[in-house]
């Protein structure tokens, strides 16, 4: 084991020892818990979940985890809790360095698609290594600050774990800031050829208002970045399950800064969309998005531009980045539950991922069940033990998308048994 560096502080070791001379314990009545590990104690994780209205819920997911120290917590919560003291309590009784936590539009858990649930991800500091940072303010974005501070986490966290080869970063973003497409190009031109993910924050299907926290501070219009080193082979990906058509249509009026388009092929949004797909404007809404999605096309891949909702002046208010003179393409989708389990199969090496950390857009949850294939899909999900939330877009590199799944594979180390 690789010891803790000076620069990035051994806080789990520090709360430990409070613990002890103060007497308390995580572990409940007395009894040490069985960590769930469900095949990623292999790889160095333990995952947990509970039902965010349990009455100890950061007690049951103390319990469910099992013994620390871990290097990092990941907590995915239910949009239906008390953000804010959970995050306090979690940063309080976890015996790890970093607790990081947001709020989704739906939970992945060991049944696949779950709601009201709290799902945590531990990673443990044998096979991890991590430091995490806020990005406070993202409407005040300051890129070179934000570039130079990456630079340093990243330089400190090689020096701190140099055997520790595979890395990767990831982002968990406010989902309603409208600044993600602005933060991924920042974060990327820092990375280097390191992979980045993530997922932006969600409320439901609110859409009121989306949180994150670190160690116990809760921020909206912010993001963490985890930035993580792992003796595991790691794999990020993404994944669709759309097929462009040869229908196109032209963002001729928009207003860039709040993602609205007023007019396509100079026509009111609202009415030209709904012509396209066949539909009245009064019959648009969330699943006719999922069901008729447009993408835009560069080269010979494409990237989709999802709509939300229709506003109160029949505009499309869209999730990512648009613009006049974009020309987006209607997709059809594939089956979403046998391309989900093609292209999770596809991940396997010369062994199957210990376990896969995922962040799946809001707009497949509703496609799978506007279809009924919400339990086929929850049933890929948990044969490949995925964990993660549903969220208001998703981050690859230096792009912010929906209607996709981002993530990253965890498989065991070349040497374990």
């Amino acid at each position: 084991m690789v010891a803790a560096c000076q620069t990035i502080p051994n806080t789990h070791k520090i709360r430990r020892a409070r613990q002890e001379q103060s007497g308390t314990s995580e572990i409940l009545d007395g009894q040490t818990p069985e960590p769930s590990a469900v095949g990623g104690q292999a790889a160095g994780l333990r995952n947990a979940q509970v039902s965010v209205h349990e009455a100890d819920p950061v007690g049951a997911i103390a319990a469910g985890l099992g013994p620390g120290p871990f290097e990092l917590v990941l907590l995915f919560v239910s949009n239906r809790g008390d953000f804010a003291a959970l995050s306090v309590e979690a940063h309080e009784r976890l015996d790890a360095r970093h607790v990081t936590a947001c709020t989704t539009a739906g939970e992945i858990g060991a049944e696949g698609y779950e709601e009201d649930q709290i799902v945590a991800l531990g990673l443990l500091p044998s096979h991890f290594r991590a430091v995490c940072y806020l990005v406070d303010g993202l409407d005040r974005l300051d890129p070179q600050s934000e570039i130079d501070k990456l630079i340093r986490h990243r330089v400190a966290l090689a020096d701190c774990a140099p055997d520790f080869t595979s890395e990767f970063a990831f982002l968990a973003i406010d989902g309603l800031s409208l600044r993600e497409d602005e933060l991924t190009a920042v974060l990327s031109a820092g990375l280097g050829g390191v992979p980045l993910f993530g997922g932006s924050a969600g409320d439901g299907e609110t859409f009121r208002r989306t949180l994150l926290a670190l160690d116990g501070e809760t921020r909206g219009n912010a993001a963490v970045v985890s930035m993580v080193r792992s003796i595991c082979p790691i794999r990020v990906f993404s994944l669709d399950h759309l097929t462009p058509t040869d229908i196109k249509m032209v963002v001729t009026d928009a207003d860039p800064e709040r993602r609205i388009v007023r007019q396509i092929n100079a026509e009111p949004a609202a009415r030209e969309y709904a012509r396209i797909v066949g539909k009245l404007p009064d019959q648009l809404d969330q699943f006719t998005f999922a069901a008729h999605p447009v993408v835009v096309q560069l080269g010979h891949r494409h990237h989709v531009r999802a709509i939300q909702r229709v506003n109160a002046a029949g505009e499309l208010v869209f999730f990512s980045a648009i613009d006049e003179g974009m020309v987006l393409t209607l997709a059809t989708t594939e089956d979403m539950a046998g391309h989900l389990e093609t292209e999770l199969a596809g991940l396997s090496r010369d062994r199957d991922p210990a376990m896969i950390l995922g962040c799946d857009c809001i707009l497949r949850r509703l496609e799978a069940g506007q279809n009924q294939q919400s339990r086929a899909v929850s049933d890929v999900l948990r044969r490949h033990n995925v964990r993660g939330f549903s969220t208001y877009g998703e981050q690859l590199g230096a792009l912010h998308v929906n209607h996709t799944m981002t993530g990253v594979a965890f498989f065991p180390p070349d040497d374990a048994e």
